[in-house]
């Protein structure tokens, strides 16, 4: 397998501040532990990483930018997410 056959890894790092871990990069290694091994010495030179995950660029999916009205905006015909039409009993008091 030729560096060019190498699969596209996408790099994400948690720093030591950090709760989560953040995109950093990608880069092409034949395998995980290749890709973890050459994560380390791209991305966390300075020894701000506390951990790294790698994953095969094909298997990340992403929602479609153009569909982005449908997707994110608010779910207002969605009555049940709204408690509107409940009738609340007096002795509950505020709620």
């Amino acid at each position: 397998m030729t560096n060019g056959n190498w699969p596209l890894w996408e790099v994400f790092i948690r720093s030591r501040q950090g709760l989560n871990h953040k995109h950093v990069g990608s880069l092409r290694a034949s395998d995980e532990e290749m890709a973890i091994e050459n994560a380390r010495d791209v991305y966390t030179r300075r020894s701000e990483g506390i951990s790294i995950w790698v994953v095969l660029s094909s298997n990340v999916h992403a929602s479609n930018p153009t569909e982005k009205g449908p997707m994110f905006d608010p779910a207002e015909d969605k009555v049940y997410r709204h408690p509107t039409f409940y009738d609340i009993p007096d002795e509950i008091g505020h709620m």
